[in-house]
Order: C-alpha cells, then sequence, then structure tokens
C-alpha cells in the first residue's frame, strides 16, 4: 500500500499580482449634493466575481454563490462591530458607528503587515498532507 499526498497547488499567482498592480489606485468617494459618489476605480461585485473566476480559474457560476455569502458574513460582522483578523486583508476594528436613516457609517481602521500587503507571494492555499 503506497502513500499518495495531495497536495494545493498555486494557481496563477501571477494573475493576483497582476490584478495589484493594476488595481493600485485608490478608489476616492466624491461628495456630490449630500450624496456619495464612487469613483470610477472603486472595486464592485461584478468586478470582484470575475477577478476570483480569474485568479482561481473556477467557473463563475460556482464563483458567484460563494463571493456572495463571503460578502454577506462579512456585512454582518461589520454591522455587529466584530474586530476581524483576515490575513492577507489585515486586522479590521471598528472605532465608531453612527447609525443613519438609509444605513449606517463605520470608521474602522485596517492595520497589515508589509508581508500582507505583498499579495501575489502566498499560495491560494496550504499544502496538506
Amino acid at each position: 500500500m503506497t502513500n499518495s499526498r495531495k497536495t494545493t497547488t498555486t494557481r496563477n499567482i501571477s494573475a493576483v499580482a497582476d490584478i495589484t498592480d493594476a488595481t493600485e489606485a485608490e478608489a476616492v468617494v466624491a461628495e456630490e449634493g449630500g450624496e456619495e459618489a464612487v469613483a470610477p476605480n472603486a472595486l464592485r461585485k461584478k468586478e470582484l466575481i470575475d477577478r476570483v473566476v480569474e485568479v482561481s480559474g473556477m467557473k463563475k457560476k460556482d464563483v458567484k454563490p460563494i463571493v456572495e455569502a463571503t460578502l454577506a458574513v462579512l456585512g454582518a460582522a461589520l454591522s455587529n462591530e466584530e474586530t476581524m483578523n483576515l490575513p492577507p486583508m489585515g486586522k479590521i476594528v471598528i472605532n465608531r458607528k453612527k447609525d443613519l436613516a438609509n444605513g449606517e457609517v463605520l470608521m474602522t481602521r485596517i492595520r497589515r503587515s508589509t508581508k500582507a500587503a505583498e499579495t501575489g507571494e502566498e499560495p491560494l492555499a496550504e499544502v496538506s498532507e
């Protein structure tokens, strides 16, 4: 009987680096007539799904429900003012929360390590035995 090692390959690490390089410009939120207008380079859900499809190599129909569920869980955690430690995204701490008639404003602090900020260097999954 032979032992076979199951390994997880690193997929499209260069694609992650390319995506990161292409989106280094920050999204700017501008106040126009009392409403927030998001700059055109802001990451939208559709674009996030497309990037996950590109990096993971999975089909869009498989990725979309996972991304939507992840965003729902993160949104709920933010609303509950939970501190999150999510490498490589970083540690997210809610400093203040203000409830408005049409939503809420969260003042957050996000701390990232230098290594985590250099995306493209880490594999998508750890090698398992």
